[in-house]
């Protein structure tokens, strides 16, 4: 029964696709979006039950499908775990994954393609599953490139834009650099233990020797990885093109898929990293710098979806600051929270962006609250969230975040804490310049501004709710979330408890949140500032604005010299080893040509040649006695 449930859990979205793809075309789009939508949700049904069981015996489920590998004394199954972390994230993979779907029924519905994008929607949350739920490294390797994949046929989905594909490209080869140190990795590890399942390699950990040189650099090989899939120095900087893409697309790849596998697989190898303190004191530092230097690109952008992307690139480092202390369940709970504030932050930009017909430039936006004040709730709710203000979901796990910092190492909590202020105020410059003051928009727009269609609206009320609502799964002094995950990490992260200490450094992370908001509402508010023309820009924020020129450095030094490459290959070296493989074909031409005269048809000749052919055999062969 657990195996038909398990995969029926892993193919539904799977069955969508290729309804999509051979007879998405042939119904109506309504229809397609509706298939899509309901393969997807039939999953988060399957992952529902799942989890109650797992909730009522404690025990995870394991299934081995068939024998996939056997040489010599390296084997190994393709089978499915479904334990406690791969169900949390099943849950909002799924979950969030279906209102995506849903929301996109509308959004996309005047869209020739619309068949085409549910078919990719449907390979790409079929692909996470496959990641999620793999009982061994090589099954998430799998769905790790099938996720790649998806990325690069949605980011270009609208591919008669040359922009957006080179967007696609951008995010694929990126990610492809970070894949190979994750492979190498995998081969690594395979080599070490003589096995990829998680639970062999875990046992084998505890019961035998390792060699510690070799794991680190196993570990520090599966980081790089890390880095490529969730946009950590110095292979972020695909993800801020990836907006390229529609916007539930963005939702998906920041929200609930594609950024949070590289968590998923430090915490799925919790028990390697543990082993190796040099490689996590690296995913520290690499997490606090990417925190700072994504927040303080954020400060400047003008367009919505750009600064959402920035905002995800700093929030995925402050979760891999988390792994690098050990606290994986602090980094776990932060990837859940910013599952539905961020997914409600996108969806509620691409609800901005439908309203004004493309738009979304946010210095020709502003006064949009009357007119969409669904829209704007709901993304004010996830706003305060995602700037860590009491109550609301990303107050609880961020504080979590710095408190561990600040208990490890106090330079790196500074750093965090300079991010989160960052947050806080590119996040209500975002909300300041969209929906308060004036309208700066064209009148054209002004007079068909309204609120988004109720498929819309719905997923943002709800993932509204969550953001508000969603820190209650680890409220200190009830860390529901923290329990569930002890079974499945080497070591316990200690619990926080309210005392002294932990309300001050509260305090201190909620008053910088506050002045944030306040220094944006200085600027943006009383001072009415609309950011400047691209033009206009000058000085330190020009090299902010430019995102630190970090893409013309990676042009100069890596893209420059491969073209520079190529072209000699291709106008130099090709002509010329081709002049050489032709020159053989000449020579042999032109004996050739020379050999026919020989062909006289005089059978004279032909016995003379016979004769000497035989008279020199005959003299090499006494020669040589």
């Amino acid at each position: 029964m657990d195996k038909t449930l398990a995969l029926l859990l892993l193919l539904s979205p799977f069955a969508g696709f290729l309804f999509n793809v051979f007879l998405g075309k042939k119904v109506s789009k309504v229809i397609s979006g509706a298939i899509g939508t309901i393969t997807v949700l039939v999953s988060f049904l399957m992952s529902i039950c799942f989890f109650a069981q797992l909730n009522q015996n404690g025990k995870p489920v394991e299934i081995s499908l068939f024998e996939w590998i056997s040489v010599h004394n390296f084997k190994l199954d393709f089978g499915l775990l479904l334990d406690q972390l791969s169900l949390l994230w099943l849950l909002f993979v799924t979950g969030i994954g279906s209102l995506i779907h849903l929301y996109s029924i509308s959004y996309m519905h005047d869209d020739e393609n619309m068949h085409k994008f549910f078919a990719y929607l449907n390979l790409f949350v079929f692909f996470m599953i496959t990641l999620v739920i793999g009982n061994n490294l090589l099954v998430m390797f799998i769905g790790w490139e099938g996720v790649g994949l998806c990325s690069y046929l949605l980011i270009g989905f609208w591919y008669k834009n040359q922009s957006y594909n080179d967007a696609a490209k951008k995010a694929f080869i990126m990610n492809r650099i970070g894949d190979l140190g994750f492979l190498i990795g995998i081969f690594i590890i395979g080599q070490l233990f003589s096995s990829l399942n998680y639970m062999e390699i875990k046992h084998a950990i505890i019961t035998g020797n390792h060699s510690s040189a070799m794991l680190g650099i196993a570990t520090l090989c599966l980081f790089i990885g890390a880095c490529g899939k969730s946009a950590q120095l110095p292979l972020y900087t695909w993800l801020p093109d990836a907006m390229a893409g529609p916007t539930p697309v963005s939702a998906l790849i920041h929200a609930a898929t594609m950024v949070t596998a590289g968590i998923f697989m430090v915490t799925r190898m919790n028990f390697l990293f543990d082993l190796t303190p040099d490689v996590q004191n690296i995913i520290a530092i690499v997490g606090a710098a990417t925190a700072l230097i994504a927040a303080s690109i954020g400060l400047l952008q003008n367009d919505i979806k750009k600064v959402l992307a920035y905002s995800t690139v700093s929030q995925l480092g402050l979760m891999f600051l988390a792994l690098g202390m050990g606290a994986y369940n602090v980094a776990v709970f932060h990837v859940i929270t910013h599952a539905f504030f961020k997914a409600c932050l996108f969806l509620g930009s691409g609800s901005v962006i439908h309203g004004l017909h493309g738009e979304q430039d946010m210095r020709k936006m502003g006064g949009l609250r009357k007119e969409m004040p669904i829209t704007f709730w709901t993304m004010m709710i996830s706003t305060l969230a995602i700037a860590g203000i009491f109550p609301f979901a990303g107050f609880w796990s961020k504080d979590e975040i710095l408190l561990v910092a600040f208990e490890h190492n106090k330079v790196l909590w500074v750093v965090a804490s300079i991010a989160s202020v960052m947050t806080a105020f590119y996040m209500f410059r975002l909300m300041y310049l969209t929906f308060f003051k004036d309208f700066r928009g064209t009148e054209e727009q002004k007079h068909h501004l309204h609120e988004s269609p109720s498929l819309i609206t719905i997923p943002l009320v709800i993932l509204a709710i969550l953001a508000f609502i969603g820190g209650a799964i680890n409220l200190p002094g009830s860390t529901w979330l923290n329990h569930f995950l002890e079974p499945i990490l080497a070591t316990k992260h200690e619990e926080h408890t309210l005392g002294s200490h932990e309300y001050m450094l509260m305090g201190i992370a909620m008053a910088g949140a506050v002045l944030g908001i306040l220094w944006a509402y200085s600027k943006y508010i009383k001072q009415a500032f609309v950011p400047k023309e691209d033009a206009e820009i000058v000085g330190f924020s020009k090299v902010i604005y430019n995102k630190y020129y970090i893409d013309e450095f990676y042009t100069f030094l890596i893209v420059r010299p491969l073209n520079s490459l190529s072209n000699f290959f291709r106008t130099t070296l090709e002509p010329a080893l081709g002049k050489v493989v032709f020159s053989f074909g000449t020579v042999t031409n032109g004996i050739g040509i020379q050999g026919k005269k020989l062909q006289t048809g005089s059978i004279g000749l032909y016995l003379f040649a016979f004769v000497i052919g035989i008279f020199a055999i005959i003299t090499y062969l006494f020669i040589a006695k």
